[in-house]
């Protein structure tokens, strides 16, 4: 058979199409079945709530557990004694869990130095101890403590200047990113010049369940320190001691994954945060400080209210991502992986089994991170180790509901510190390992640019 030039370019033209068209078919399919974010934990909602539901496949046990979980959570402890939500301070950050995690979501960056809002500062003397913890502060330990009970004095205050830069894209145009600058005055005993310091924010608080459920072997998949595939990215696991068990186990949760379990990190956040002990942290951040009061009233909090503290974070619903048939959203999606934000930001994940919370076990889930820790280069760096973790590294945050923040918290600010005033600072600020995609960022169009963000914020 013989073919003209017309009816071999007709015929060409034919195929592009068709084969284009099933591409984006097969794209919209795929982009459907990715819905279920956090599995059958998943939920279908968009409003100033959509961080406080609990998981669409509890069973009425677990969601009784939830609620009580739940008003804890929203409680505003206070001195004792007192009938009900007794034991704050003697020292504390803030009185209440929803005033560094507001409606389960990600802090805002204060507007003034007068109140540091969910910020907080983490100090501690450079080295290490036996285990790979930090070293306390003599009189201060590992977090500043800025407010206390009437008549007490508090360790001292946190205030902060911002920084601009300036810098271009590949286009020409410009953009500004803000670093606050942090200080530590008005100490209730001389500071020690030697301290380090680390400034971090109240993270959203919803998936943990399902990243506390993610397998050692299903992370070690991900795990490359020495970049033995040459792709620019090292990622390794944080190996934190766990004092409750008495052996090292991976860190998961917080800004450098130096907390190994959801109990943990919400034991600590009870004491740390506003002075509460309990069971397993039995000493108050004052003991052995002259703020440290005479009551007899340690431990504060029963082992029950850590652990229903604990369950209400394991237990709420993830958000499912909106609008993932638009043809923008599913273009910016190939971006985020072209650009190489994939990489860390691993989409797919699957929960292994547990036994204790049946409904988190063998969950296909899309969290888009890794919990690894990657060197994100010196502008991030907060030069305070924590663990394996070093000064330059960060362990990567989820952005499942990432598009959610501004309907929920009413801000756009992210990274660690809330220095990003939006999505796009918040990638410009990405050095290091994360340098090669912040570069491709820059390189894209302002068109591809909104795609890849309008992908962003379906998350």
């Amino acid at each position: 058979m013989r073919f003209t030039n017309s009816a071999l370019i007709y015929t060409g033209f034919y195929l592009f199409v068709n084969l284009t068209f099933l591409s984006c078919t097969k794209a919209v399919e795929e982009s459907l079945n990715d819905i279920n974010a956090g599995g059958s934990t998943t939920i279908f909602t968009e409003f100033s709530n959509s961080f406080q539901q609990p998981a669409a496949n509890l069973d009425k046990e677990g969601l009784d557990d939830h609620r009580s979980g739940d008003l804890l959570f929203e409680s505003i402890f206070v001195t004792s004694p007192s009938p009900q939500n007794s034991g704050l301070g003697p020292i504390f950050v803030q009185n209440a869990c929803v005033s560094c995690h507001p409606k389960n979501g990600r802090a805002a960056f204060p507007e003034s130095g007068s109140d540091m809002g969910g910020l907080l500062a983490r100090i501690s003397l450079p080295g290490s101890g036996i285990h790979g913890e930090n070293i306390s502060v003599p009189g201060f330990g590992t977090q500043l403590q800025t407010k206390a009970n009437f008549g007490v004095i508090p360790e001292g205050q946190l205030s902060y200047f911002n920084e601009f830069i300036e810098g271009l894209m590949a286009d020409g145009s410009s953009y500004t990113l803000r670093r606050p600058v942090f200080k530590i005055f008005n100490t209730y005993l001389p500071f020690p010049s030697e301290v380090q310091m680390s400034v971090r924010i109240g993270p959203p608080i919803f998936g943990l369940g399902l990243l506390e459920s993610i397998s050692e072997e299903e992370l070690l998949k991900r795990v490359d320190p020495d970049d033995k595939n040459k792709d620019g990215i090292s990622g390794r696991l944080n190996y934190v001691y766990d004092d409750r068990v008495g052996k090292m186990a991976i860190g998961r949760f917080g800004w450098k994954a130096s907390q190994p379990s959801i109990y943990n990190q919400t034991a600590h956040a009870f004491l740390e945060d506003m002075g509460l002990s309990s069971p397993y942290l039995p000493q108050d951040p004052s003991y052995g400080q002259v703020q440290q009061d005479s009551k007899a009233d340690d431990p504060e909090v029963t082992d029950d209210v850590v652990r229903l503290a604990a369950f209400y974070a394991q237990s709420l619903g993830v958000p499912a991502p909106r609008r993932q048939n638009l043809p923008d959203v599913i273009y910016g999606k190939k971006l985020f992986a072209y650009i190489g934000c994939e990489k860390c930001h691993t989409s797919k994940m699957q929960t292994g089994p547990n036994s204790d919370h049946p409904f988190l076990a063998n969950q296909s889930i899309q969290p888009y991170t890794d919990l690894l820790l990657h060197d994100m280069g010196p502008g991030l760096a907060d030069h305070r180790s924590d663990g394996l973790a070093n000064g330059n590294e960060w362990r990567t945050p989820p952005l499942w509901g990432i598009g959610l923040t501004q309907v929920v918290g009413g801000h756009t600010n992210f990274l660690h510190d809330g220095r990003a005033r939006n999505l796009e600072e918040a990638i410009m600020w990405h050095d290091g390992e994360g340098r090669s995609s912040k570069d491709g960022y820059a390189k894209l169009s302002k068109k591809d640019k909104e795609k890849l963000l309008l992908f962003l914020n379906s998350l």
